[in-house]
């Protein structure tokens, strides 16, 4: 166990210094404090909050830039070597080729068509995680003046209008609101993965009683919802449902989080 560990932190460290190195820095964090809230989905059967502890947060989606700087040091991941059980045929489909995002795609676009096993590696490699499902909803929920904007009928209906637009993701980042955490892109660019993307979806039970990997890869009958009239909301969950873990689609991208605040 002791060597497992010793090689998992020296295979970080590894990533970290090579993306230092490439990028000059790391992606920019902003710090979310924690709080309590009630989920769409997943509440206790009492109505009980969701408690959700102070974390850091990725202030824009990966870009194409920096998932290149990715694959040129971890070439497993390009998408001709790539295992099958870890991204479907659509992988990097819009690329050029392995280490080519193409003329047409911008540098600072948010990358996708990113599985989330290559997801999931890209942020262990530079010591991050993927946010948690209750993370991405808590920080979302706040538009530029409040950490909880969502009985607010304008920023419902803005959220509803980007599901409505095509092509969002071909904006650069940063095209969107900055948050009143300092986050942006939350709603407008690109849907994002999230570690436990479906895990309300397995069964009748609340995601702390989820254990293990196993509920990433399909989706199934889902628990009561808190707010029927939230249908952006409603929109957010149904699509988390109805994906796999291997795959990979034109708008989902993901951003890194971190504990701590």
């Amino acid at each position: 166990m002791i060597v497992r560990d010793n090689l998992k932190f020296l295979l970080v460290l590894f990533c970290t210094v090579v993306f230092t190195t490439a990028w000059g820095q790391q992606s920019k964090m902003a710090a979310v404090k924690g709080g309590n809230y009630i989920p769409l989905y997943g509440a206790d059967v009492d109505g009980s909050r969701v408690e959700v502890a102070d974390f850091l947060m990725d202030v824009y989606p990966v870009t194409n830039e920096q998932y290149l700087s990715f694959l040129k040091t971890n070439p497993e991941w390009r998408r001709s070597k790539i295992k099958k059980l870890f991204a479907d045929g659509s992988y990097l489909v819009n690329w050029e080729g392995d280490l080519n995002y193409g003329k047409s795609q911008l540098p600072d676009a948010a990358v996708t068509n990113v599985s989330w096993f290559a997801a999931k590696k890209y942020c262990e490699c530079q010591g991050k995680r993927l946010p948690t499902l209750d993370e991405w909803e808590y920080a979302a929920m706040a538009d530029e003046k409040l950490a909880d904007a969502r009985s607010k009928e304008a920023y419902n209906n803005y959220i509803l209008s980007w599901y409505e637009r095509a092509k969002t993701q071909n904006n650069p980042v940063g095209s969107t609101f900055k948050n009143y955490w300092g986050i942006y892109d939350l709603h407008g660019l690109v849907w994002e993965w999230t570690s436990d993307f479906n895990s309300v979806f397995v069964s009748g039970e609340s995601r702390k009683a989820l254990q293990g990997d196993s509920n990433l890869f399909c989706g199934s009958s889902s628990v009561g919802a808190s707010d029927l009239m939230n249908y952006a909301a409603f929109m957010r969950y149904a699509f988390r449902g109805s994906i796999k873990a291997s795959y990979n689609i034109k708008n989902l991208g993901f951003r890194c989080a971190k504990n701590g605040g």
